[in-house]
C-alpha cells in the first residue's frame, strides 16, 4: 500500500509563522499545505490589488518560502497553498525572485491555478441568465451589483492534480476549496479516478481535518484542554494517506498538543452543516460514515469514508459593501462597576439621540456580566472589579458613526466615574463588507492552470 504524508502549517492568514518551518524540519514529509483564504480575506486582497496591482495575495507565504525553499528543494517537499488570493500570478513571480535570490533559479517548479476571479464577468454571466442569487435569501445579484467588491469561485482539486503531473513543485491558487490543498496530491500520487467518490470523500474528509491546522492537534479543544501538553511548542496535523482512502492523523514526534479521538471529532463538526452532504466541487463527503480509532499515543486512524458524486455546480464567494459600523469600549472599575456601565451606556444612548443621530442598529453588551451567556449568567455579581463596555453602531451615514466615535471618549470625564481608558483605544469607522454565496454551472468557467520555472 502506497502512503504520502501530507502536513498543513496555516489554519488561516496569520497563524503561526514557525509552524510551516517546524514541520519541514522536524521530520518527514511529502507535502506541505497551506490555507491562507477566507471569505473576507479575498475582499481585503481586492482592496490591495486596487491600490497597487502588485498586491492582492498573502505577503506573509513569501516569508515563509524564503525561510523553507531550500529545505524543500533538498528533501523534495511539495508545497500547496492558496495564498495566491486574487492575484496568484503576481504571488508565484515574487516566489520566483525568492528562488532566483537563494541561488535555486532552474531547480525550482511553480505552478499557478486561477480562473477563479470572476469580479470582471459577473455582467456577462448575469446577461446569460445566472443570476448568481444570494443561497440564503434567493436575492439575485442584480440588487448589490454596484457594491459588489470581489468574486471568485471555489475551484477543488483537480486544478492542483493537474499541475503536480505537470511537474510543479509549489503550488499557488487563488479561491479553491479549503479540503482540495490537501486531496489535490492524493488524487495525484495515487492517482484516484475522478468518480470514485469514496476515496474522493476520504480525501476531502482529511483535507477538513487539517485544514484548521493545530485546532486539531489540542488547540482551541474543549476535552481536557488543561491537560494539554506543551501548548507553546504545538504540533501541526499530519496526514498519513493510504491509496486505498483510509489515513491518519498524527504530528511529529517530540512536539507539544495531542491527537485524540474527541480533539478529531470537534474539528469534524467544524462549518458543519448537514453531515450526510458536505458538498465540494469534487465530491459530496458523507460524514455519518467516518470511523476513527485511537490507533497510538497522538495517532487517530480515519476509515470508512463513503461519497456521492459531484454537483454539477461551482459555489462562488462574493463580498459587497453593506455600510459602515464602529465599535467602542470602555473599562469601568470597582466599586458599583456594572452599575457604572449601565449608567454609562444610557447616556450615551439619550446624548445621541439629542443630536438627533440615528443608526440601523445599535448593540451594547457589558464583557465580564454575563455578556457571552446572556440570562444564563444570571444577575451579576455586585462585586465585579472590573467590567468592559462596549457599544457598537452601523448605518449608511459615515458622518453619524464618526460622530458616535466622537461622543464616547467624553464620558471618560462626564460620565460615571473610573473609566480606566478606551479598551482597544479610540474606534474607528470601517466599512462593513458582506458575503454573498451564490452558485453558478461549472460549465461557466474553467480553471487554468500554468507551470513555469523559476
Amino acid at each position: 500500500m502506497k502512503t504520502i504524508r501530507i502536513a498543513n502549517g496555516q489554519g488561516f492568514w496569520g497563524d503561526s509563522l514557525e509552524a510551516p518551518v517546524q514541520l519541514v524540519e522536524r521530520g518527514p514529509i511529502d507535502y506541505l499545505t497551506l490555507d491562507y483564504l477566507a471569505e473576507i480575506t479575498m475582499s481585503i486582497m481586492q482592496k490591495q490589488r486596487a491600490r497597487d496591482p502588485r498586491f492582492g495575495y498573502a505577503h506573509d507565504f513569501i516569508g515563509v518560502m524564503a525561510r523553507i525553499l531550500p529545505a524543500c528543494v533538498d528533501k523534495n517537499i511539495k508545497v500547496v497553498a492558496n495564498a495566491g488570493g486574487v492575484n496568484p500570478q503576481a504571488c508565484s513571480a515574487a516566489v520566483a525572485e525568492v528562488a532566483r535570490k537563494l541561488g535555486l533559479a532552474g531547480k525550482v517548479k511553480i505552478g499557478i491555478v486561477a480562473g477563479d476571479d470572476i469580479m470582471g464577468r459577473l455582467d456577462e454571466l448575469m446577461d446569460q441568465g445566472i443570476l448568481l442569487e444570494d443561497m440564503e435569501g434567493g436575492e439575485p445579484l442584480s440588487s448589490i451589483r454596484d457594491r459588489v467588491q470581489s468574486a471568485n469561485v471555489y475551484f477543488g482539486a483537480a486544478p492542483i492534480a493537474e499541475a503536480l503531473g505537470r511537474g510543479a513543485q509549489i503550488i499557488i491558487t487563488g479561491r479553491c476549496t479549503d479540503t482540495g490543498l490537501t486531496l489535490g496530491p492524493m488524487i495525484h500520487e495515487f492517482g484516484w479516478a475522478s468518480d470514485d467518490w469514496d476515496r474522493l470523500a476520504a480525501g476531502t474528509i482529511a483535507g477538513h481535518i487539517i485544514e484548521c491546522g493545530a485546532q486539531c492537534t489540542g488547540g482551541n479543544c474543549q476535552v481536557d484542554w488543561k491537560s494539554i501538553p506543551d501548548p507553546w511548542d504545538i504540533g501541526y496535523p499530519i496526514v498519513e494517506a493510504n491509496d486505498d482512502g483510509t489515513f491518519s492523523i498524527t504530528k511529529h514526534a517530540g512536539t507539544g498538543g495531542r491527537i485524540t479521538v474527541a480533539g478529531i471529532i470537534e474539528q469534524l463538526m467544524y462549518e458543519m452543516g448537514e453531515p450526510q452532504r458536505y458538498i465540494t466541487p469534487d465530491c459530496v463527503a458523507d460524514f455519518t460514515t467516518v470511523q476513527l480509532a485511537q490507533t497510538a499515543p497522538d495517532v487517530v486512524r480515519v476509515s470508512g469514508i463513503k461519497g456521492r458524486a459531484a454537483t454539477d455546480t461551482y459555489k462562488v464567494s462574493i463580498s459587497y459593501s453593506a455600510g459602515y459600523k464602529a465599535i467602542g469600549s470602555l473599562v469601568y472599575s470597582w466599586p458599583d462597576a456594572y452599575d457604572k456601565a449601565i449608567a454609562g451606556d444610557a447616556i450615551l444612548r439619550r446624548r445621541l439621540d439629542a443630536l438627533g443621530l440615528t443608526f440601523d442598529t445599535m448593540h451594547s453588551e457589558i464583557i465580564g456580566a454575563g455578556a457571552l451567556h446572556g440570562a444564563i449568567a444570571g444577575a451579576p455579581s455586585p462585586d465585579l472589579p472590573e467590567v468592559l463596555l462596549r457599544v457598537g453602531v452601523r448605518g449608511t451615514s459615515k458622518a453619524a458613526l464618526e460622530r458616535f466615535v466622537k461622543e464616547l471618549a467624553p464620558l471618560g470625564l462626564n460620565g460615571p466615574p473610573t473609566v480606566c481608558g478606551l479598551g482597544g483605544g479610540r474606534p474607528k469607522v470601517e466599512e462593513i463588507v458582506a458575503y454573498w454565496p451564490a452558485l453558478m454551472p461549472k460549465s461557466a468557467v474553467t480553471p487554468s492552470v500554468e507551470v513555469f520555472t523559476a
